[in-house]
C-alpha cells in the first residue's frame, strides 16, 4: 500500500508563530519536537503521517490519530516511522518506509506500507 501527501511549509511555520509548541504538540509527541529544527522538518512530519495513514487506508482521523504513528531517524539520519501495537496488529503492519522531501514552500512525503 502507498500514501502521498504535501503540506504547505509556510501553513506550518504561522502555526507555529501564532500557537508555539501546542501547535506541534498537536501532531507530534516530546521526542519527535526534539528533532524539529526547522518548519521544514515539521510540514515533512506532518506530511509523512498524513501519508502513513492514507496508506493504511484510513487517513488521519478517528481509527488513526497524528500520534499512532511515531516520526523517529536513524543513525543516518533518515526518517523511520513507528506505529501503535493496536495499529500494527488492526491493519497487519509488517514495515514501511518513508521518504519526505521539500522544495518551493512544500513537503511532500511517500510511505510504502507492506503487509503481513
Amino acid at each position: 500500500m502507498i500514501g502521498i501527501d504535501v503540506a504547505s511549509i509556510d501553513r506550518i511555520k504561522r502555526m507555529h508563530e501564532k500557537f508555539g509548541r501546542k501547535a506541534y504538540e498537536r501532531f507530534l509527541d516530546d521526542e519527535e519536537i526534539e528533532l524539529i529544527k526547522r518548519p521544514e522538518t515539521a510540514a515533512g512530519f506532518w506530511a509523512a503521517k498524513e501519508a502513513a495513514s492514507k496508506a493504511i487506508g484510513t487517513g488521519i482521523g478517528a481509527i488513526c490519530s497524528f500520534h499512532d504513528i511515531k516520526i523517529s531517524k536513524s543513525k543516518k539520519g533518515a526518517p523511520k516511522l513507528k506505529y501503535t501495537k493496536s495499529l500494527r496488529k488492526k491493519f497487519k503492519i509488517k514495515k514501511s518506509y518513508v521518504s519526505i522531501t521539500h522544495d518551493s514552500g512544500f513537503a511532500i512525503a511517500v510511505v510504502n506500507l507492506v503487509k503481513k
